[in-house]
């Protein structure tokens, strides 16, 4: 053992510190026969995302600000929109965000569905 003394922030510490020499390699592990795997439980399915539509010329994109999952869908095809108004909520970080409509007009297609990941810059949905 070995005894050192130590100042930390204005208070000395005397401390004995042991010095290891040799290092003292693990026995090896006899490896076991390879055991038959069992069949791994199917994951459940994810739901299948609507085919996303084009957004033609006059056509507004909603993308995702931020990676998450959709956790529920408030607008609907076919419905008319303003600017504003709630389309879906994005779940990101523990937080729900409200995903609106950025220009007034009919919703052309939402192309995700609830319980889906999305990333930045996904297209969520398509206003005309």
């Amino acid at each position: 053992m070995k005894k050192f003394n130590i100042n930390v922030n204005g208070t000395a510490y005397q401390v004995e510190i042991e010095e290891v020499k040799e290092v003292k390699a693990a026995a090896p592990v006899a490896k076991a026969a390879p055991a038959a795997a069992p069949a791994a439980p199917k994951a459940p399915a994810a739901p299948a995302a609507p085919a996303p539509a084009e957004v033609g010329a006059g056509d507004t994109a909603v993308t995702s600000p931020m990676p998450g999952k959709i956790i529920k869908i408030v607008a609907a095809a076919g419905q008319a929109v303003k600017k504003g108004d709630v389309l879906m909520i994005l779940e990101a970080m523990k937080m729900q965000n409200e995903i609106t409509a950025n220009a007034d007009g009919t919703i052309k297609s939402i192309n995700v569905a609830a319980d889906q990941g999305v990333k930045t810059n996904d297209i969520l949905a398509v206003i005309k």
